[in-house]
């Protein structure tokens, strides 16, 4: 009786008259089963797999013809455009870091954040979650924060945390403002869905309050985003970073949806584009891949453009991306060989 009541307080959710021996099993594998989904493999895998399966999901619903015709359209104009574009968005992405970084004490040099981000955002391309390439920037400018006296990595974390969350709000805002304006066929389908997102979120938000822990945390994270945009100019700063960075990404997608021949009025181009966009910074994909297209496929559909003309540009646009980051991050992976040569 004794190891029977042990096995259970163990695992309570195990039924009741279950021998001990199988509940401590099941107890077992339950704790197994929570830490492998705790990992950050396990979350890759994940990404990676929803995103092929949409992928492959579109494939089979509109064929691979609209695929083709977005890499056949790819020209010099259309990548001499999206280079330039993306180098002002990158410029503003690293400014927006440097002012946050300054504030919590890890100051960074705009020209070296420049290339640790074109750095990041080709490793974001090539590898699952978008995160990784991010992690390397909290550890690189961590190292050389704390060999010049900084605050070191635990800054340089939040720097990045504080700059990719501040982006995502303001492309978020951004969104659901265009498509106020102009995106009136969405509405029906995309701002209820945001509401009840939003209405989830601050139910776990209130549930979470309930803890202690969760509030002294909460309030360690406020400090910590106080100080990182306590100051209006710096807050203003950033935001007016985080619009440039979405307008030059709207503009790119733009460039490939002339490309591929999509003959949509601007104004409902941007509200199309925000929306491609916004899927395609939902973290379950390869390098943007999966979310994009099937987003860009429905919301041309909804909109009366046909699903083939958006899947090829959101195709075109995120080869564009891929080709516009590469120069940039090559350079930054090489000047730093060239100078330490030049100083031998």
């Amino acid at each position: 009786m004794s190891l029977r009541l042990a096995a259970e307080a163990r695992n309570p959710e195990a039924p009741e008259g279950t021998p001990p021996a199988i509940a401590s099993a099941f107890a077992r594998a339950l704790g197994h089963a929570g830490r492998i989904l705790r990992t950050r493999g396990f979350r890759i895998t994940v990404r990676t797999v929803v995103g092929v399966a949409v992928l492959v999901a579109i494939v089979l619903r509109v064929g691979a013809e609209p695929f083709i015709h977005g890499l056949l359209s790819l020209d010099l104009t259309a990548v001499i455009a999206a280079v330039v574009l993306f180098a002002v968005a990158t410029a503003a992405a690293a400014w927006r870091w440097t002012l946050i970084a300054r504030r919590l004490g890890a100051a960074l040099r705009w020209r070296t954040a420049v290339g640790m981000y074109y750095r990041s955002q080709l490793v974001n391309s090539l590898l699952p979650g978008g995160v990784i390439g991010d992690v390397q920037r909290v550890v690189d400018h961590g190292r050389a924060s704390a060999r010049n006296g900084g605050a070191g990595l635990g800054a340089a974390a939040r720097a990045v945390a504080i700059e990719r969350v501040l982006g995502q709000a303001v492309q978020f805002v951004l969104t659901i403002g265009v498509l106020a304006l102009a995106g009136a066929e969405f509405e029906g389908v995309l701002l209820p869905c945001i509401g009840i997102g939003l209405s989830v979120v601050a139910a776990g938000v209130a549930v979470a309050l309930r803890s202690e822990r969760v509030r002294r945390a909460l309030r360690r994270e406020a400090r910590e985003l106080r100080a990182g945009l306590g100051s209006l100019p710096v807050s203003a700063h950033a935001v007016a970073a985080s619009i440039v960075v979405f307008g030059c990404h709207l503009a790119i997608f733009a460039v490939a949806a002339t490309a591929v021949g999509a003959a949509v009025p601007p104004g409902r181009l941007l509200a199309l584009g925000t929306v491609v966009l916004l899927a395609a910074a939902v973290p379950f994909n390869i390098g943007g891949w999966g979310q994009r297209e099937g987003a860009a496929g429905w919301a041309f559909a909804v909109a009366g453009f046909g699903a083939a003309a958006c899947i090829s540009a959101a195709t075109l646009y995120g080869v564009l991306a891929l080709l516009a980051v590469a120069p940039g991050a090559a350079v930054a992976w090489l000047a730093p060989l060239v100078g330490r040569r030049r100083g031998r």
